[in-house]
């Protein structure tokens, strides 16, 4: 038998999350790609991030065909979220700057590259990046380095640079509920066990 979902959040109606997501405006457009594999994740951030930014969408798949219009947004400039040597540190905008269109591709490292791999012109973007540093919320897995965010958290980071003094910080509060759900559900002992210290 299976339980019954949330056609917004996607989780089972006795936990949905609706209630705490916000309905935030920001300069800043977010086009979140994220790879099949991830659509199904308990914890699926970048939905969340959608689900809560006015300005954002989200578009799953592997080869984006429709890369070149989603790309050409009238008055924004389209950066990529995503590290590399000649990424640029993100900065709050000036008032006269043209707002970004922030490409945040989602999935584990690994199927990221995939997305750039398969679709040039996403990997030929000028490539912008946070600063080092931050620190995950994700208590629930091992991260592959120091600073290795999840989707929703690498957004907030963003915009909370890009967009300050303005807080996105509202955004997170449906991914804490997340995982203090799957802490409850696994018990104390298992989460500490498996997790805690990591």
């Amino acid at each position: 038998m299976s339980r019954t979902q949330c056609p917004r959040c996607q989780r089972p109606q006795s936990h949905c999350l609706c209630p705490l997501i916000p309905s935030l405006d920001s300069r800043t457009r977010v086009l979140l790609l994220q790879h099949p594999s991830e659509v199904n994740h308990a914890l699926n951030t970048a939905r969340l991030a959608a689900l809560g930014l006015n300005n954002a969408e989200l578009i799953v798949g592997e080869v984006f065909e429709d890369l070149p219009s989603l790309l050409n947004q009238p008055g924004y400039q389209a950066r990529l979220l995503f590290p590399a040597d000649d990424a640029q540190p993100l900065q709050a905008y000036a008032p006269s700057d043209e707002p970004l269109l922030l490409v945040v591709p989602d999935g584990t490292w690994r199927k990221a590259r995939k997305l750039l791999h398969l679709n040039p012109l996403l990997a030929a973007l000028p490539r912008v990046t946070l600063a080092e540093g931050g620190v995950s919320r994700y208590r629930l897995r091992k991260a592959p380095g120091p600073g290795a965010l999840s989707t929703l958290e690498a957004i907030v980071q963003a915009l909370q640079v890009l967009e300050a003094p303005a807080s996105f910080e509202l955004l997170l509060r449906p991914f804490e509920a997340l995982i203090e759900g799957q802490i409850a559900a696994m018990g104390e002992e298992t989460f500490r066990r498996n997790h805690a210290g990591k």
